[in-house]
């Protein structure tokens, strides 16, 4: 049972890790366009993304899929960006956000990608013959340090439309903006690393 303790614990500290920024702002940019009262959308979205990048670690710790760190670190900020970008476009006038589909089949794609940096941590940890255990600890510990970021992020803005009284198409804004602006100069500077 350490074992497994183990594996929940390198999970979490993958996601709410501050080094690991690029995935805490993959969240709250996939979690953006989704207001207060769409929780039940924002959980569907964050395992979405967690069946996904699950998909890729089993891949990975059977050896079908390799790993290229170099492919990796330029493909998880491209997937931040599209994600803002979709959060911009599929946001209406109305203060309405009508690309959900689109936001889930991004969070379950894109969870693929996010899974091969997931997965060099994981192989590495990896000393059983059975993956399955191990694999589900991993993801619960990332699936818990994500609702975590989550519920900091809902908190913020929670203090941002109420206490202040600011509107959520500026949140969503702002949000994706800065997601889109970070992930760009990661994307830079992956290119050129």
């Amino acid at each position: 049972m350490n074992n497994l303790s183990s594996f929940f614990i390198n999970g979490w500290e993958h996601i709410v890790d501050i080094n690991a920024y690029d995935h805490l702002l993959f969240v709250m940019t996939l979690c953006a366009a989704f207001k207060l009262t769409q929780w039940k959308q924002i959980l569907v979205i964050i395992t979405a993304f967690t069946i996904g990048h699950s998909g890729t670690l089993i891949l990975s710790a059977l050896d079908i899929i390799p790993a290229n760190s170099k492919l990796i670190d330029t493909l998880i900020p491209f997937t931040i960006m599209i994600t803002a970008l979709a959060n911009i476009i599929y946001y209406d006038n109305k203060g309405r956000f009508s690309g959900n589909k689109v936001k889930y089949a991004i969070a379950l794609i894109f969870g693929l990608i996010h899974g091969l940096a997931f997965a060099s941590n994981f192989k590495f940890m990896l000393f059983e013959d059975s993956i399955i255990m191990p694999l589900f600890a991993f993801n619960m510990g990332i699936e818990v340090g994500q609702l975590f970021i989550v519920l900091l992020f809902m908190i913020s803005l929670w203090l941002y439309t109420r206490i202040i009284s600011g509107e959520h198409f500026k949140w969503n804004l702002f949000v994706s903006g800065a997601g889109f602006g970070i992930a760009t100069t990661i994307f830079i500077n992956a290119v050129n690393g």
